[in-house]
């Protein structure tokens, strides 16, 4: 069997699972999508479980052929913040298959509750790939409360998960937090200790940052050549030192329930909103208001676990079509107080106007020109 290992208490909890099960030839998966976690302690935690662990970095295949295409989609959920696990689940579940046919695995597990839409991103996006042997999680049928969890794992020696009832998910474009404290939407809070890229650093002054795009693409960060992943790294460090970045929010499962989720996302923020500045100064309105029904067309697929989809397929070509036009730069001031302010938006090939009185004077002196009566 292949299971999707993060090194969390319910992922962990699985592995014990199959532990007690007596199957013994289970490779422990750690799709690594910018996580910060241990990785010699998942070693010996698969190992003390029976699991062999096996660690697969995607970081640049994540950013490129996930990250990018959410950027360029204006990827927020109902418009309200920008999408994460949608991201990141279908290439785990890609991976998977990848590792379950080279080892001839019979299965690929995973640990989603019924109360998590980590559950039909990866169930939907199996299926699409077309993985022919079972999978799933045994969680969807019998759920297990997070105390209980951790009790057995205790049982078995690991006892550094008993305190683990927040639920956090890390990739390089968000730290996302469910469950436990976080559970109630009339009544919540996250502790500031689960932060981490916006954690304040109140010493730091102002801060003025260009991004470059080129084609829809960023580039530049302050005229210096980066990655995605250097580029998105470095930007939730700088931005998330002035708290900016934080979401809150609601979203639905599969039945229309809804759950809380909490997420910490400074380069997302920063991305895209100086992308939108740059689509607005580069392309015309009535593309803009096309491009934003797609979008949230592409996002509903995404949220839904059809990422591998025709249908989110056909809207990216047409959003990656729009996004080739998307040249320039923006510069925004960083100030205390979550605080991103726009300073400048340079378009290779701007649609907007620099000086309205000389646009005017120019206009009415064309329309004068070309409207003249004729005289014969």
């Amino acid at each position: 069997m292949v299971t999707l290992f993060s090194g969390g208490l319910d992922s962990s909890y699985l592995l014990k699972l199959l532990f007690d099960a007596r199957i013994h030839e289970v490779v422990a998966l750690v799709v690594n999508v910018g996580d910060e976690g241990d990785l010699e302690e998942l070693g010996k935690r698969a190992d003390r479980l029976g699991a062999r662990l096996e660690v697969v970095d995607v970081q640049q295949e994540f950013a490129s052929d996930f990250v990018l295409p959410a950027l360029q989609a204006q990827a927020r959920y109902l418009g309200a913040y920008p999408i994460s696990s949608s991201l990141s689940r279908p290439l785990m579940a890609k991976v998977a298959i990848d590792i379950a046919n080279r080892h001839k695995a019979q299965a690929i597990l995973h640990s989603a509750h019924p109360s998590q839409n980590t559950l039909r991103r990866l169930n939907g996006s199996l299926a699409l790939l077309g993985f022919d042997g079972v999978y799933g999680t045994p969680y969807e049928w019998t759920p297990v409360p997070r105390p209980q969890e951790a009790a057995e794992l205790a049982d078995h020696g690991i006892t550094e998960l008993a305190d683990r009832s927040v639920s956090v998910d890390t990739n390089l474009w968000c730290r996302e937090f469910e469950a436990g404290v976080i559970d109630d939407p009339e009544r919540f809070r996250v502790p500031e200790e689960l932060y981490v890229w916006t954690r304040a650093d109140v010493g730091a002054p102002r801060r003025a940052v260009t991004i470059t795009f080129e084609h829809g693409l960023p580039t530049h960060l302050d005229g210096v050549p980066l990655d995605l992943v250097s580029l998105v790294d470095k930007l939730n460090w700088l931005a998330g030192a002035y708290q900016v970045g934080r979401y809150w929010g609601l979203e639905h499962l599969s039945g229309g329930e809804k759950v809380l989720e909490a997420r910490e996302m400074p380069a997302a923020h920063v991305l895209l909103t100086c992308h939108a500045h740059l689509l607005n100064a580069t392309v015309d309105a009535e593309t803009i208001r096309e491009k934003a029904h797609l979008d949230q067309l592409w996002v509903r697929e995404a949220v839904e676990g059809r990422w591998f989809g025709r249908l989110r397929l056909a809207a990216q070509q047409f959003i990656e079509s729009i996004g080739r036009a998307i040249s320039g730069a923006v510069t925004v001031e960083f100030s205390h107080g979550s605080t991103m302010t726009p300073l400048s938006i340079r378009a290779e090939a701007p649609l907007y106007v620099r000086d309205r009185e000389v646009w005017e004077y120019n206009s009415v002196q064309a329309n004068r020109r070309y409207s003249a009566p004729v005289r014969r």
